[in-house]
């Protein structure tokens, strides 16, 4: 439920530690909107998502294999890989396929907003 400009409630009005480096914490209006109307900040980066198919393919030809073709008598302790959280297929070895795309993305072959959990 969208919250009046006339209420008296003080959390909805402070920062919260997830908008740190997202919401600008001066850059709000005077008066009874104060601290409900937040501003993106000068630095912050917005994205509106990228293709999975290259990472894919990325990770295919460094041994992952794909979730269609998975067969767990084969490899039962693989490790699952989502992209952009969908189950797309599992590798043996999760820490030489980690390896393998960060050094890739350090070196600029892969996009920045790749990141690994």
């Amino acid at each position: 439920t969208p919250i009046g400009r006339d209420g008296k409630l003080a959390k909805p009005r402070q920062l919260h530690n997830t908008h740190w480096g997202l919401v600008c914490p001066a850059e709000t209006p005077e008066g009874q909107a104060c601290g409900l109307v937040k501003n993106l900040s000068l630095m912050c980066y917005v994205s509106v998502g990228s293709p999975g198919e290259p990472l894919i393919d990325f990770m295919v030809s460094r041994g992952m294999e794909v979730v269609e073709e998975y067969e767990p008598t084969r490899y039962p302790h693989a490790t699952k890989v989502f992209v952009n959280g969908s189950w797309v297929g599992v590798h043996p070895e999760p820490r030489a396929l980690v390896n393998s795309v960060l050094e890739t993305r350090r070196k600029s072959y892969l996009q920045f907003e790749v990141s690994l959990v």
